[in-house]
Parts: C-alpha cells; structure tokens; sequence
C-alpha cells in the first residue's frame, strides 16, 4: 500500500511516516519503479506500536534506541511488562520516568511559587 493508505490504516499522516523512517524508528520501505513509497501491513503495525510508545511519553530518541526490537513485538499492541521486549527497554523506560518525575516536581514547585503570590493566605 502507498504511503497514505498506510498512514491512515496506522492512524497518522504520510508526514510523520517520513519523519519516523528518516528518524531510524521504521525501516526504508520498498519503492515502486517511479518511487513511491510501498508499506506492508507489519510496516503499519510497527508504526502503531511507535505511536503507542510516543503517546505513553517516550521521545523518538527513546524509541530509537529500541528500533531494532520492534519487530519482536508481535501484533499491533504494547505487550505487558514482562512479556519479553518490554523487559530489555527497562532502561529507557527508567529514565523517561525519572525525567517525568522530575518534570512533576518542577511544575509543582512552580504552581506553588504561583499559588502564594496569587491567592489570599489565611488569617491567623
């Protein structure tokens, strides 16, 4: 399938297709005589597992460094942890949640600063 089909049978556009193949995180697909694009339906699966681990809060860096295991996870879905992929990018997964902690903490700080600027304080 062309590069649109595909794209929409993955639930994104044929931009970010290109993004994810010129960032390493899908394979150059095949091309037709004239160039196009020509996806298959594990191409597609494997966009839909990128845009899961995109959606959970990963970077495309962070799914970039487990490029080459995609093509382990069977289906379209996630696995759980534990199910033999996900354990191997504990890694990365640490990190991003260590970052988003951090992150948490940052902006709590920050609403805080904010909150006792703005709102009334109470009487004593």
């Amino acid at each position: 399938m062309r590069i649109g089909d595909a794209a929409a049978a993955a639930g994104t556009t044929p931009r970010a297709m290109r993004l994810y193949e010129e960032r390493g995180l899908l394979p150059p697909p095949e091309r037709t005589l004239t160039g196009q694009r020509l996806y298959n339906d594990r191409d597609v699966a494997r966009v839909r597992i990128i845009r899961q681990l995109l959606a959970l809060g990963l970077t495309i860096e962070d799914v970039r460094a487990s490029a080459d295991r995609l093509h382990l996870i069977e289906g379209d879905t996630l696995p759980e942890y534990g199910e033999g992929v996900c354990t191997k990018a504990g890694g990365i997964v640490r990190r991003r949640l260590a970052a988003l902690d951090a992150e948490i903490d940052r902006l709590t700080e920050q609403r805080d600063q904010l909150a006792n600027r703005t709102e009334p304080r109470a009487r004593r």
